[in-house]
């Protein structure tokens, strides 16, 4: 009996030890993507600044990425947060809630997506369209559809420059290429194309999948002044001494036309955090608290020095409510 005693009390202590475990790491873990990267990394360093917590890990794994590993479920070897440059879709919401994971939504402000080449480059003034014509796997010429034959820009419009038509931009998994696709590819989509189609980007060398690191695509624009990249428009802001940005039917990529809706090719940004993790994971809800203060997201704090397009102050108190309350995100 005492045995059978001791075991059971092991067992106990096993498991105790085993939950704690879980959560015994001293740092904040930050993935997803790479536009709000810049921003929740100004955060984290002000944060392991100003408060008695280390500064927290922040990874660029693009958003669908991020999403992804913070869905896989709670514990030590899961984040904290996720960065997304779109909302979460239902799909993975059910996928959160599946492995036990709560994700309480918080809107930060808005961006613009931007193309954009070096200053010692083209300038470009493009339609939606043009861009769709440029980009899309396949196009409707003389009624029939046929795999997109445009080499060069000025093939599409000749008052477009007369350069190869080469665009960096994010793969697949970001949450950049989903907001494009979404705002650029279907808005513009051709008559006699199926809706399905309209997202398909052409894979002939015309568009080139330059990964999730955004710093990489500026420094290829450089060394070829021709190129264009598709990136936030806090990184042509942070980069302004090197590259321009085209206008986009007319707008120019400036912070005030994204801030007033004007600029067509602008999104919100967003972050998620973890329910389970709040009050096991140090300092959690303090770096939330710095993140959504005036200071930091405000009209004049210093992420609006970083590009962040700032949230009216109605929508600010709104998520700002949403996550020191930890309400769960809605479908």
């Amino acid at each position: 009996m005492k045995l059978i005693s001791i075991i059971k009390i092991l067992s106990v202590c096993l498991a105790v030890f085993s939950a704690n475990s879980a959560y015994a790491r001293e740092r904040i873990q930050i993935v997803g993507s790479s536009t709000v990267f810049p921003f929740a990394t100004a955060v984290a360093e002000r944060f392991g600044q100003i408060s008695d917590f280390q500064t927290p890990i922040v990874e660029s794994t693009g958003t669908g990425g991020g999403i992804k590993l913070f869905c896989a479920g709670v514990g030590e070897n899961t984040p904290d947060i996720s960065n997304a440059s779109r909302k979460i879709k239902n799909s993975e919401i059910d996928k959160c809630l599946s492995n036990g994971v709560t994700p309480i939504e918080v809107k930060i402000g808005y961006d613009g997506i931007v193309l954009a080449n070096a200053k010692s480059g083209p300038s470009f003034s493009l339609s939606r369209e043009q861009i769709f014509l440029a980009l899309a796997r396949n196009i409707v010429i003389n009624g029939e559809l046929v795999p997109n034959p445009y080499e060069n820009w000025s093939q599409i419009d000749p008052s477009l420059p007369n350069e190869k038509i080469e665009v960096l931009g994010p793969p697949p998994t970001s949450g950049t290429r989903d907001a494009f696709v979404e705002l650029v590819m279907k808005e513009a989509c051709q008559e006699g194309i199926e809706k399905q189609f309209c997202a398909d980007i052409r894979e002939d060398g015309a568009y080139i999948d330059a990964g999730e690191n955004d710093n990489l695509i500026v420094q290829k624009l450089e060394a070829n002044p021709g190129a264009v990249g598709i990136f936030g428009f806090s990184f042509l802001d942070q980069n302004s001494d090197s590259l321009k940005g085209a206008m986009i039917d007319g707008v120019e990529a400036e912070f005030e036309n994204i801030a007033l809706g004007d600029y067509p090719i602008s999104r919100s940004l967003f972050f998620y955090l973890k329910k389970e993790h709040v009050g096991i994971i140090a300092g959690l809800m303090e770096y939330v608290e710095e993140f959504t203060s005036d200071a930091a997201w405000g009209e004049d704090g210093y992420l609006a020095e970083k590009g962040l397009i700032p949230l009216l102050e109605e929508e600010r108190e709104k998520y700002r409510n949403n996550a020191l309350n930890l309400i769960a995100v809605e479908k």
